[in-house]
């Protein structure tokens, strides 16, 4: 399946994002609120409405980044959030992003709406953007995987399979805290290059 730039353009402008919970996920929040460094460098795939590079913004966070292969998302986060740094907004494909060295890298709602078959290349990517040490965390979806999507799906012994030769997997266990819609269908994870 092509999810190509064209493809997602099309899912904002038919307003077709049922992924858009209408704020920050309480997971991620919940992590983003015990993080005491403001300084890290934090990247976040996907920007979606951008609910979490905005409040991370809003909690004095002073290198947080942003990268979608479509247009609209981030625009949507220069209009909500106007003295965010533009420059940190980068309208790319995740797997030819340049950037590189980040302490933190989110997920929330990426690596689930990626085709299968890009996921080996997806752990890849992530540990080349990581700084030694460096973080991904967030949440992956726990329901089996389809053909059909996004989201597609996956299981706790398919990510570790995936991740283990990459990451030390620090944490991956049932989000105790997700939305009503989401409750023991998502898994929250920290995973260290």
């Amino acid at each position: 399946m092509n999810l190509n730039k064209e493809f997602w353009e099309n899912r904002y402008e038919n307003k077709d994002t049922g992924w858009d919970i209408g704020y920050i996920s309480t997971p991620l929040k919940t992590y983003i609120d015990q993080l005491e460094n403001k300084n890290i460098k934090i990247l976040i795939p996907g920007a979606g409405k951008g609910y979490e590079p905005i409040y991370l913004h809003e909690q004095g966070f002073k290198n947080v980044f942003v990268v979608d292969i479509a247009e609209q998302p981030l625009d949507h986060i220069k209009k909500v959030a106007p003295t965010f740094p533009v420059e940190h907004l980068i309208q790319e494909d995740f797997f030819n992003l340049k950037l590189n060295g980040f302490d933190l890298i989110l997920e929330q709602t990426f690596f689930c709406a990626l085709s299968p078959e890009f996921r080996p290349n997806y752990a890849i990517k992530m540990h080349s953007l990581l700084a030694n040490k460096g973080k991904l965390a967030g949440l992956l979806f726990n329901f089996p995987k389809t053909e059909k999507g996004p989201p597609f799906g996956g299981n706790i012994e398919e990510y570790i399979t995936l991740f283990q030769d990459l990451f030390t997997i620090k944490t991956l266990e049932k989000a105790s805290n997700s939305i009503l819609p989401r409750a023991g269908k998502e898994l929250f994870f920290i995973f260290e290059k």
